[in-house]
């Protein structure tokens, strides 16, 4: 029944999103639906516990916040450009205490979102980074981005 449920509802975004209900769209709908719902039946899925709503509500908190590190990330950036002698681009080690690999991988990929950051590889407990500037590896250094992804995981160290 939740993945009857799970079909409609992604046919609904996708129908909502085209705004095209010809039948070449409405089918491509149907297909896509189905084949997304077809391998997403072995993901985990957050059902009604109290943990699973603040990991929920973490993570709806969490991205307006990373959208925020990536406008002020850009701005950086452009201000750069415009004092290129304060570009000191260095190559940095990230030391985590995040455990999982999603968690991992979610924090390296919201470092690399933000401009004038790559995550380069993660090894272990340690994330290399490539940073355009000075300010840009203290910003890393000081973990808050970090501390955001562990609330996510429910880890708050």
């Amino acid at each position: 029944m939740k993945r009857l449920a799970g079909f409609f509802v992604l046919l609904t975004f996708w129908l909502v999103l085209s705004g095209h209900y010809d039948l070449f769209h409405v089918g491509w709908g149907i297909v896509s639906a189905a084949v997304v719902t077809f391998f997403s039946v072995d993901l985990p899925s957050f059902d009604t516990s109290r943990q699973d709503r603040l990991r929920f509500w973490s993570l709806v908190t969490y991205l307006p916040w990373l959208l925020l590190q990536v406008v002020l990330a850009n701005l950086h950036v452009a201000y750069l450009v415009l004092r290129p002698n304060e570009i000191r681009p260095q190559i940095i080690r990230v030391k985590t205490r995040l455990s999982g690999d999603l968690a991992k991988t979610i924090l390296g990929n919201s470092i690399t979102l933000t401009p004038g950051t790559i995550t380069m590889d993660i090894q272990d407990d340690e994330l290399i980074v490539h940073a355009l500037s000075e300010k840009v590896a203290r910003e890393l250094a000081n973990g808050q981005m970090e501390r955001r992804v562990a609330r996510i995981f429910l880890k708050t160290e």
